[in-house]
């Protein structure tokens, strides 16, 4: 059962866009995705609100996201919030083990 989080972080200005691209340039998200248990760690803009920048963190199950939260690297990323003084919107989302419905496939174009 893999858990994925959708972290919405806003800030003031292009914050939250300089807040994404230190965790790249420091290597703190390459470290996120080496985690084990980590599925996904990508950050995308939304086209109707460029002040905010989405994480979608993706896990294995709840072990691994303690075993992250436990880790060094959350104080890295603490340090970089508070640097570009960010909020934070959280969705939570448990994946359905049963896939994508044979009817829900007629609308996907591969």
């Amino acid at each position: 059962m893999a858990i994925t989080i959708n972290i919405y972080y806003t800030g003031k200005g292009n914050s939250a866009k300089l807040f994404a691209e230190e965790m790249l340039s420091q290597g703190i998200v390459d470290e996120i995705r080496k985690k084990e248990g980590n599925l996904r760690y990508d950050y995308f803009i939304p086209l109707n609100d460029p002040e905010t920048v989405l994480l979608i963190d993706s896990w294995e199950d709840q072990s691994a996201i303690d075993r992250h939260h436990a880790s060094p690297t959350m104080g890295k990323i603490a340090s970089l919030r508070d640097k570009y003084d960010l909020h934070m919107r959280v969705e939570r989302y448990v994946s359905d083990s049963s896939g994508l419905p044979e009817k829900d496939k007629e609308f996907i174009r591969n």
